[in-house]
This record gives C-alpha cells, structure tokens and sequence, in this order.
C-alpha cells in the first residue's frame, strides 16, 4: 500500500513524514528502510500480530507496511511550470490514495509566526489550490491520450472505443474543475478503460488536518472546516500535530505511553493514518504464522482464495489447491490450532472462498 503526501509549502508535511518514518524506524521486529531521500516504508500497527504470537510461537513478527512518498514540487501554478513544475508527476502517478496535508494551525508551538505561502491560514483555499493543480494535470495527460485513443478507435480497437467514451465523460467534469473520482461508473470496460488513462484525480484522498499540539483531536474551528469538507466529498480526514508526532518519534515505548496520556491521546498517528486509509481503499489484512514468523498480508476487501495466497508469491495461486484457515477470535477462545482442529472450526476452504478480515491461513498448494 503506497500513500503520496503532497501539500503546500510550510504546513508541516516534511515534519509529519520525517515523524512518521522515524516512527518506523524504532518499531520492534521490522526493519525500516528508506528507499530514496523521500520514500519511507514504515510498519502499520496491527495488535492481532501480538495476540497470534502470544499463541503461536514464532521467531518474529512482520506487520504490513505502508509507503509514504513525500511528493516535492507542488505548489500553486506547478501544472504551468512553478515551483518544480510537473516533477512532482513522476513520483505521485504510481501512489495507490493520495494523502494531503492541511494546515489548522495558526502558529508553531512556542508563539512562534509561520508564513504561509498565501499570506494566510485557510484550509479549504489550500485544498481547493492543491486539486485544481491535480485537474490541470489530469486534463492535460487526457488531452495527450485522446489523439491515440481516437485514431486507434477508427481503426475498431475495442479499448480505444471504451477510453474515447471516458474521455469524453472525463473531459466536462474535469473542465468544470472537479476531480475525476466525481464519474460514477458501473461498465467494466469503461472502468478498465479510465484505470488506463492513469489519471491523478481518479486516486481516492485522505486530509491530514496538521493542527496544534493544544487541538490534537481536532476540535478547532480550522480543523472542523477541513472534516465537513472531506465529508462533503466522499473523503477521509484525520487529524494529526505533526509537532508532536515528532516529539514521540524520538521517545522509547514508556515515555510515548507517558506523553500520549499527557496529550490526551489514545496513539501516535501512525494507527489513525494506516486504519484511515486501509477503510479508505477498501483493504484488509490476513494472517500467516509459523515458527519463523507471524507476517500480516495486505489484500482487498472481496478477495478470493487463490488471489490472495498470490500476494505470498505468484505459485501459489497458479498451483492453489486449498486454504486451511481460522479467525484470531477462533485463537484467543481456543488458545491453539490443535485445540481449533478439536473444536471444529479449522475450515478447509477451495478456489470460491472469499477471505475474511483476520483470517489466520495455511495455502496448499502444487506447481
């Protein structure tokens, strides 16, 4: 699961992804690896991993991981060249949901005056700039695509003839600046087809409201604007202090436990932003354990069996034979798979089984 952060200068994206990664890094039991300056892989949290290695013992635990791109370059006027022009392309065309940084605050911790780059603090202008950046984009990539499309659908390419009628669908929404995600589609064909043109827009959203550390739940009037907002279109939005998240990166376990109860907060912003956009995507996680590890795997919501054991490596789907599965409830109420066998409910499932959230699973499979 990738995520690109995108937003303004001086809101606090750097601080909240440089937070976030840093985060990762101090996890137990995961590696945190830094791919490039801005792409961080950072651990999601996941109690369930803990709970299935309290009865099934293994060596370590691997949680699945979330992506974050820092996406540089956006700024008002950068689908016309300003700030790093389109570069920021390059890095946000390949990011499964696009997560923009807000900023609710009116001041940094301390007093201390942080100029905005539109001489103001106003949340919903600074959503607005972001996505008619993103629509310009988008018109400008489906304008280059149309000229295929259109000789290639003269010529009776199927493909071609579905991409034209999505571009045509696209191309009044998109000039009336609203994002592509508004086309509701129901024909396969023409959801294959608008999949293909690759467009910024068409990538579901989720708003970090950054606000201060004296609002960390987001109660402020800024912070408000930016969830009846995210409402309003069919979006998520949570809200974050990046000053803060900061401030636990740096701090063992005990100390975090300390200042989260201090701050009056349940967790860092990890767990909201990782269980954010897993709803957002429509993801779920299921479960391998054996003696070397317990590992969590990321699929969609409505997977079958054999695409899921694919996730694991692509010969287990081709040779799937069956799936061996049980729920983590069925393992904390019968505390051991023998007791689970015993007990009736180990299912043995085929090629039709769709995977429930929290399966603990052994694929058989032959190639």
């Amino acid at each position: 699961m990738k995520a690109g952060i995108v937003g303004l200068p001086n809101v606090g994206k750097s601080t909240l992804f440089n937070a976030l990664t840093n985060a990762g890094a101090l996890a137990a039991n995961y590696p945190f690896a830094t791919i490039d300056p801005n792409v961080g892989v950072v651990p999601i949290p996941d109690p369930r991993l803990g709970i299935i290695q309290e009865y099934i013992k293994t060596q370590k635990i691997i949680p699945a991981i979330l992506e974050l791109v820092d996406i540089a370059g956006l700024v008002k006027g950068a689908s016309t060249g300003e700030g790093k022009g389109n570069a920021f392309l390059g890095h946000i065309k390949d990011v499964d949901a696009i997560v923009q940084v807000v900023r609710c605050f009116e001041k940094a911790p301390g007093g201390e005056d942080i100029t905005h780059v539109e001489g103001s603090v106003d949340p919903i202008r600074d959503i607005e700039i972001i996505e008619l950046e993103l629509i310009l984009a988008d018109i400008q990539k489906m304008e280059n695509a149309a000229s295929k499309a259109r000789r290639n659908a003269k010529g009776g390419d199927r493909d071609a003839i579905a991409r034209m009628k999505v571009i045509e669908l696209l191309d009044p929404i998109l000039e009336s600046q609203k994002p592509a995600r508004s086309l509701e589609l129901s024909d396969p064909d023409l959801i294959k087809a608008r999949d293909m043109l690759g467009l910024i827009t068409t990538k579901p959203i989720l708003y970090i409201a950054n606000v201060s550390d004296d609002d960390p739940n987001g109660e402020g009037a800024l912070a408000v604007k930016v969830r009846e907002h995210a409402e309003s279109v069919g979006a998520v939005m949570v809200p974050v202090c990046a000053q803060i998240e900061s401030e636990l990166s740096e701090l063992d376990e005990a100390d975090k436990i300390e200042m989260l109860a201090d701050m009056g907060m349940s967790e860092p912003a990890l767990g909201k932003l990782a269980r954010a956009a897993y709803n957002l995507l429509g993801y779920q996680s299921y479960y391998t354990a054996g003696e070397k590890e317990v590992r969590a795997w990321t699929i969609p919501i409505g997977c079958k069996a054999p695409q899921a054991a694919g996730v694991i490596h692509t010969d287990f789907e081709k040779g799937f034979i069956r799936v061996e599965c049980f729920s983590v409830d069925d393992l904390i109420e019968h505390k051991s798979e023998k007791a689970i066998k015993e007990a009736g409910k180990m299912r043995v499932e085929g090629k039709g089984y769709t995977m429930h959230d929290a399966d603990v699973c052994n694929f058989l499979f032959n190639v």
